[in-house]
């Protein structure tokens, strides 16, 4: 398992030059005019994690098998979306289908490139596709209410639950302020999931920059990492100009390239860190002689639940998991010496995995 991630963004923002570059593939078409995607295009690309090399080496694994992580490149929207302007019904759709938004904002003056507000503005920007996705929600809600509010007052329990849910995010909404600051309890997330709220999404805010500010930023960033703080979202630094250079390079030259303009890895590793920390992910790894494998779980996952990832019988025939901390695995190097050392534990039914756990699973068919 690993997350949709749909880029979003003004037209002429980089979304589908980072995207050809995340996902290598030119599937997206790049071009300097509004509405130049369509369809929204989907990629899979692999997470990169340095750990499952090393657990592939020592345990002499044929294959090495990342987890996957899939981005959605939505077309660009426009002010007046939520009201259908330009592909704005279509685009607000595809939205709702995925589980965070990686919000590209252009951070970057060029004359040869326009754009669709006339200004560089990172700021006004974000407002602009916030307030539509905002639109959008007090749209849907404000419709769906006065039925909830007829099931409610015949007392069907989910209706008001459903109801108190929607009006308090109508409270924030018709304030300016997004879905996602609505407090809810652990016990009403499902319900409010339901709601398929497009501003109750997770927001990474990734500020295309030129060439040269790709390591630190620059002032228009900051902007936009001051906004992302406020509101608690995440945000990064990306050149979308050098992933696409990146991206066609033979695996063998990325790192010299990398190193010949200053950076100590990819856009696309921050873009992987940061939409894990907002979504709260997190990975274990099988290994064994055939492959290595990393799996990607929700964090606070138990053990049967993070062993149904691999296969559901997994966790229906539950029985054990046994378990050796990654730092462990290194260093004793393998699953022999963590057994000889006493490191590998037997875990059960209400043991919460961790991130870089290594895992076995024993099961009853």
């Amino acid at each position: 398992m690993g997350f949709r991630m749909g880029i979003v963004g003004l037209p002429n923002v980089g979304k589908s030059t980072l995207f050809n570059a995340l996902t290598q593939t030119a599937a997206a078409q790049a071009a300097n005019y509004p509405f130049c995607t369509i369809e929204p295009n989907v990629g899979d690309v692999a997470v990169p994690d340095e750990r499952l090399d090393t657990l592939a080496a020592i345990g002499k694994s044929a294959q090495v098998i990342p987890t996957r992580l899939t981005f959605v490149d939505i077309a660009g929207l426009v002010r007046g979306a939520s009201r259908g302007e330009g592909l704005g019904n279509q685009f607000l759709a595809n939205i709702r289908e995925v589980d965070a938004i990686a919000h590209v904002v252009r951070c970057f003056e060029d004359e040869d490139v326009t754009h669709v507000e006339g200004k560089i503005d990172p700021v006004a920007d974000i407002e602009t596709i916030e307030t539509e996705l905002m639109l959008a929600d007090l749209d849907s809600l404000e419709r769906r209410v006065t039925g909830l509010e007829k099931k409610a007052k015949g007392g069907d329990k989910e209706a008001k639950e459903s109801l108190d849910l929607c009006n308090r995010a109508l409270v924030l909404l018709r304030d300016g302020k997004p879905a996602r600051l609505v407090q809810v309890t652990a016990e009403e997330r499902r319900a409010f999931d339901m709601l398929q709220l497009l501003t109750a999404k997770p927001v990474l805010y990734v500020c295309n920059v030129e060439e040269a500010s790709a390591d630190a930023g620059n002032d228009f960033s900051a902007r936009v990492f001051a906004r992302a703080k406020e509101e608690g979202a995440q945000a990064v630094v990306v050149s979308a100009k050098i992933e696409s250079e990146i991206a066609v390079l033979p695996e063998a030259e990325q790192a010299e390239y990398l190193e010949a303009v200053g950076l100590a890895e990819p856009g696309l590793n921050r873009v992987i860190r940061a939409g894990y920390k907002l979504l709260g992910l997190l990975t274990y790894f099988t290994v064994g002689p055939k492959e290595a494998r990393a799996w990607t779980i929700a964090n606070g996952t138990r053990a049967p639940q993070a062993a149904g990832v691999i296969h559901t019988d997994f966790e229906k025939g539950f029985i054990r998991a046994e378990t050796i901390a990654y730092d462990d695995y290194v260093s004793l190097e393998g699953e022999a010496g963590a057994r000889e050392a006493g490191k590998m534990r037997l875990e059960g039914k209400e043991y919460v995995v961790r991130d870089g756990d290594v895992m076995h699973f024993r099961f009853a068919p």
